[in-house]
């Protein structure tokens, strides 16, 4: 069996309900929670949402706001100035460009404030079930640099590299088992390769052991 089909095939039966920590209803709501949990942790991002989302229900709510009030709302969140501004200028856009609607096309969403190649393809994946790209983050980078299945360490190059190898309806999964994976085993800096599946067929590059 192909190595990574192996590992897709694994991981599948230690989290087969792998998905979003995000707590996400709609394409906006996934889109607001994205940006903000930029170094940030879902479970911060989603104790603040918790209340966001009930006094923000649409993108006009969030432009027409004032900046100072939205900041206070986001204020346990890191950077949360500089995202507060995004926020209201992305939603500004969505209502004036977009019907305040969030687009599902990739062009579109890189052109929003705060919103890059990963935060788009999290938007796509999570929103719309499209797979326009594979989402590289931390954990990702870590496991698949690990397991060889790439060579670079960065993520717009581990991207490419992942999508020649991985199926594409297995990019949004196995994505999110990665990161349940990094979260419970493979963690950084140092990993739990005692009780990893993975370890038979995991080359453990850069791997440093437990003393």
């Amino acid at each position: 069996m192909d190595k990574t089909i192996k590992i897709i095939s694994l991981l599948r039966k230690e989290y087969p309900k792998s998905k979003t920590s995000l707590s996400i209803r709609s394409p906006l709501q996934c889109l607001i929670a994205t940006i903000l949990s930029a170094q940030c942790t879902d479970k911060r991002v989603n104790f603040v949402t918790k209340d966001l989302f009930k006094k923000y229900k649409k993108a006009k709510d969030y432009a027409n706001v004032d900046l100072k009030k939205l900041e206070k709302d986001l204020s346990s969140i890191n950077f949360y100035k500089n995202k507060a501004k995004s926020i209201k200028k992305t939603c500004k856009i969505l209502v004036e460009e977009h019907g305040g609607k969030v687009p599902n096309k990739l062009n579109e969403l890189i052109k929003l404030q705060g919103v890059g190649r990963k935060t788009a393809n999290v938007v796509l994946g999570n929103a719309f079930q499209i797979h326009e790209g594979y989402v590289v983050d931390t954990h990702n980078l870590r496991l698949s640099y690990r397991l060889k299945l790439t060579n670079n360490k960065n993520s717009i190059k581990v991207e490419k590299d992942l999508v020649k190898i991985i199926p594409k309806k297995d990019w949004l999964d196995l994505s999110h088992m990665f990161i349940d994976h990094g979260r419970a085993i493979c963690k950084a800096p140092i990993p739990i390769c005692s009780k990893c599946l993975l370890t038979k067929i995991c080359p453990k590059i850069e791997v440093k052991k437990r003393k």
